[in-house]
């Protein structure tokens, strides 16, 4: 099997050291993009060699992670914690063919050498000390017990030139390279082995990934040219930066991207938001479905220069995305994040049908779903908890009395507890108790709702009722008393 195959077959390859932030979920969709676009194959491969740092559940929440966003796979996962006789077998063979050697040098030795050569201002490399050694040499080594690591034989001199389709020609001193590790003591591969031998085995055509790996690319290039292997074609994305331009942290939003699904983003505009750090479909589109996305993604359109992940921009897409969700979606999106985050005192499971009327009220002003039971709770509650200083605002006592009186006393002969009657029973009395209808409006949306800032007012009341709402206003008459 070789990457002369015509089919794109590109694959997305996390470490479960930890779990996926914005940058690993980006080259996945990237890779996956490309992909779909071009009726190719995007494989799941989870490099688990670093087993002294593999974090549990990982792999779980890496896998959560694709399905919510919509990203199947289409093979894998595939794990190389169980690949561990082939690697070895290819890097015994590199060994074998002079290509690779034996390392015996103890963990003690080359930390003394490194700091020796941060010392003398010398760029940290192994000094191959063990390159050469002759073959009574490492008998010995190894009659001593001595488990040695397995080192590729890096050129001296010469040049390596790795061809990116994003960067262009990028031209690498053979003499920057060091003897990198091929297999550690442990018998597990690094990085730099299993990735090559699983890249050809599965048939890779394009590799994917961020451009922190562009200066490791040469030496998977040197690996494929000693095993007489065709590369596949190396694609390195841009950065991902924060708003100040420095490098993405969590203070910036990088956080793990279950995060986002818990806050409530939409897997639809976390697609649309994570495209654009590095591609766009032209200077001005912003808003685009998967579809639209995976009909134009080019590996052409993706930037040199890094993107800036920004908060605000996510927000408000993720606006655009909610309001434009039928209201009976984002009742079903919603109910989740309401049944999780409603006061523990509002009986469980939430009426669906109910939070269906309430829904609709809130969705011009959700950023995101998780925003929605905080909008919505006082449309549950028994009692509502508020400062009774807030019903008056700026008004005089007797004027928030009178509002409360007069709106109570119009509201009780109301046959039909519609937003339209209502308003036309209530609006004329702003002019009886000599108010502007804001401030007059005010008093009764404290008392209904609890709070200064609520949907519309006479919307708000039909839903809630004409019992609770009756009696909310009660209340609020008897705490100016």
């Amino acid at each position: 099997m070789d990457n002369t195959s015509s089919q794109v077959r590109v694959r997305f390859a996390p470490s479960p050291t930890g779990y996926p932030h914005v940058g690993n979920i980006r080259t996945a969709l990237f890779n996956w993009l490309f992909a779909r676009h071009a009726n190719g194959v995007f494989i799941l491969r989870i490099e688990d060699t670093d087993q002294a740092r593999k974090v549990e559940g990982a792999v779980e929440i890496i896998m959560d992670s694709l399905k919510w966003l919509g990203m199947v796979c289409d093979e894998g996962p595939i794990f190389q914690s169980q690949r561990l006789e082939m690697y070895r077998k290819y890097a015994d063979q590199l060994v074998r063919e002079g290509n690779a050697y034996c390392c015996f040098c103890s963990s003690e030795r080359l930390e003394s050498m490194r700091k020796d050569q941060i010392a003398r201002k010398l760029p940290p490399g192994y000094d191959r000390r063990c390159r050469e050694l002759t073959d009574e040499q490492i008998k010995a080594a190894k009659a001593s017990g001595i488990v040695p690591v397995v080192r590729f034989k890096s050129p001296l001199n010469g040049q390596t030139t790795v061809t990116d389709l994003i960067r262009g020609e990028v031209v690498f001193d053979n003499s920057t390279l060091d003897d990198f590790v091929l297999m550690k003591s442990d018998g597990f591969p690094t990085y730099h082995l299993a990735n090559i031998i699983d890249d050809h085995f599965m048939n890779i055509s394009h590799v994917m990934r961020a451009e922190e790996w562009l200066s490791s690319t040469p030496r998977h290039l040197l690996l494929y040219r000693a095993f007489g292997w065709q590369p596949p074609q190396f694609a390195h994305l841009p950065m991902i930066l924060g708003p100040d331009k420095s490098k993405l942290s969590k203070r910036h939003g990088a956080t793990a991207i279950n995060e986002y699904r818990d806050k409530g983003y939409l897997p639809e505009a976390m697609i649309n938001f994570l495209t654009l750090l590095g591609w766009s479909l032209d200077d001005k589109t912003e808003i685009m479905g998967s579809e639209q996305i995976i009909k134009n993604f080019s590996i052409e359109r993706v930037s040199k220069t890094a993107a800036v992940f920004n908060m605000d921009k996510l927000e408000w897409m993720n606006g655009v995305y909610i309001r434009n969700l039928a209201p009976e979606e984002f009742a079903a999106r919603s109910l989740p994040f309401v049944e999780r985050d409603l006061p523990t005192a509002i009986q469980r499971p939430i009426d669906i049908s109910y939070l269906k009327q309430i829904a609709p009220l809130v969705q011009e002003r959700a950023k995101t779903l998780g925003e929605v039971p905080q909008l919505i709770d006082f449309f549950f509650a028994d009692k509502l908890v508020y400062d009774t200083a807030l019903l008056q605002g700026k008004l005089e006592k007797s004027q928030a009395i009178a509002v409360l009186r007069n709106s109570l006393s119009a509201l009780e002969s109301l046959q039909d507890w519609k937003t339209e009657p209502m308003e036309s029973a209530v609006r004329p009395l702003t002019e009886e108790v000599g108010l502007k209808a804001g401030p007059f409006f005010g008093v009764l949306r404290v008392a209904v709702t609890g709070r200064t800032a609520s949907p519309p007012l006479f919307q708000t009341m039909e839903v809630l009722g004409r019992e609770r709402c009756m009696g909310r206003l009660n209340e609020a008459l008897n705490r100016l008393l």
